[in-house]
């Protein structure tokens, strides 16, 4: 096609020569409309040709391809960037959402809206991060995540604007938008039969809640990838945020190995779960008030001690100290705290300092400088957290709640990075039948070890429960479509 235009270009050029001003201006109008025409076709069929579809991944990336980024990022090189083509598809319309939780729950909400925008062809506009919940955090999304790497790393996927074309954006400015909340643990033809049409009738959705609204299984292979390559890949860190993640990873590797604990004893959780084993009465009844006063918060009567035995509560700093210590991890190893803070401060963490004397937090390797811009705003400094979780050499979350659990699919991601996954109903029975005289040390440490020999952040598929999606494993903790579970499996 292109040496067809170029000989119509030249039949034009090479006509008879004209004294007229007006035939010689015609002529190289005519050459220019020409020569742009064929610049446009072949720039439609390299779109058309190039994008890859869901029907056919010619390639997945690897947990390989993952850990060299993370290295170049970790060094500090900037790699030339390859913009991978443009996608070309009838656009449905356009799908607004509004992430609603922490910064995990947010990111993995992202990642599911991204695969529905992909598979509904419509256009999705940069999400907005939620700025009512219990942290307050007014971070846009371009203030954790780079939003210019966000848009065009995944556009051979789904087209992503930053904002609404302006006369929607002015509809949806005037309050003329249809809003929604989509059923939890949806699969995917949900979307397709139930929210496409809205989108193509009102051409704008907005979704108003995202989190879990997409099933773990029972997707097409092409869509779970698409997750974990939104996760993994398309969701980057801003620049000052990685910056000061390697600046912490950097201060830590200094000194040797280090463990990440994920404490999440803040008094939030307290509050919100009605767990308070070793609080005092004093506690108690602050923890209790904080739970009445937030509505969004639908259980108020809870029963600490049978939720505890349940393993349904975390493990408090002295249970902590306990179990590290039952799992052998050396007492000089440095153990970075990565949490909110403590409630009870220094008088619950006493055992935990007693027992592993390299206790650390940001606060305490950075200069308050290094912090300032990130103070009141929860989610950037989560976000320092996941970074450096993600580099540990052990990590150990004492919850299961969403960083626990996305940073746990990251690190099987990465390589299966050692993750103890700690299983809290047996650990507290041990710990009431040490502390009660039941059990030797020797006894105790045993029964730890054994409980958790095959927790450890092993390749294992995702244990699927019918019709139970919260109680089966959650995909981002354990996204085995995207790994390696052995030599035979190929991109998977």
């Amino acid at each position: 096609m292109g040496a067809d235009c170029e000989k119509s270009a030249a039949r034009v050029v090479a006509g008879p020569a004209s004294s007229s001003r007006m035939k010689m201006w015609v002529v190289k109008a005519t050459t220019s409309i020409l020569l742009w025409t064929c610049v446009v076709q072949l720039t439609t069929l390299g779109e058309v040709w190039g994008p890859r579809v869901l029907k056919g991944w010619p390639a997945c990336f690897s947990q390989e391809s993952a850990a060299l980024d993370l290295k170049l990022s970790t060094a500090g090189a900037v790699p030339a960037r390859v913009l991978p083509p443009k996608r070309v598809y009838k656009n449905n319309g356009y799908l607004m959402v509004s992430c609603n939780g922490g910064l995990n729950q947010m990111r993995s909400a992202i990642c599911d809206m991204v695969a529905i925008a992909r598979y509904l062809n419509v256009t999705l506009i940069v999400p907005e991060l939620d700025k009512t919940s219990f942290w307050a955090d007014p971070s846009e999304f371009k203030d954790i995540f780079d939003v210019d790497h966000f848009v065009t790393s995944l556009r051979d996927e789904v087209r992503i604007l930053k904002e609404l074309p302006p006369r929607l954006k002015k509809r949806v400015e005037m309050g003329r938008v249809y809003s929604m909340a989509p059923i939890s643990w949806s699969d995917i033809s949900y979307y397709h039969n139930q929210i496409l049409p809205l989108i193509q009738k009102f051409k704008v959705v907005h979704l108003n809640r995202t989190d879990a609204r997409l099933a773990n299984n029972g997707l097409p292979l092409e869509i779970q990838r698409l997750r974990c390559r939104v996760n993994y890949s398309g969701l980057r860190f801003t620049p000052q945020i990685e910056e000061l993640g390697r600046k912490v990873i950097n201060l830590l590797r200094q000194n040797g190995s280090f463990l990440v604990l994920h404490l999440r004893y803040e008094m939030d959780m307290l509050a919100f779960s009605g767990c308070t084993q070793g609080c005092n009465s004093d506690e108690v009844e602050e923890l209790t008030r904080m739970r009445y006063a937030y509505p969004w918060w639908k259980e108020k009567i809870i029963n600490s001690d049978l939720k505890r035995k349940d393993g349904l509560c975390p493990l408090t700093p002295e249970e902590t100290a306990l179990t590290l210590k039952a799992l052998d991890i050396d007492s000089n190893i440095q153990i970075y705290i990565a949490a909110g803070e403590i409630y009870g401060d220094e008088r619950r963490m006493a055992p935990l300092a007693a027992s592993f004397l390299k206790l650390v937090r940001k606060e305490t390797l950075l200069n308050p400088s290094d912090l300032r811009y990130f103070q009141n705003h929860s989610s950037q400094m989560a976000a320092l957290d996941y970074l450096v979780s993600l580099e540990s050499d052990i990590f150990v979350p004492t919850y299961d709640g969403n960083m626990a659990k996305v940073v746990e699919g990251h690190r099987r991601y990465l390589g299966f990075k050692k993750t103890f996954l700690l299983e809290r109903r047996q650990l507290v029975d041990l710990i009431d039948k040490y502390t009660s005289g039941h059990l030797s040390w020797d006894q105790f440490s045993s029964a730890v070890k054994e409980v958790h020999a095959d927790r450890m952040g092993n390749p294992a598929k995702r244990m699927v429960i019918q019709d139970r999606p919260k109680e089966e494993d959650y995909f981002y903790a354990n996204p085995h479509e995207c790994l390696r579970l052995d030599e035979t499996v190929s991109c998977v």
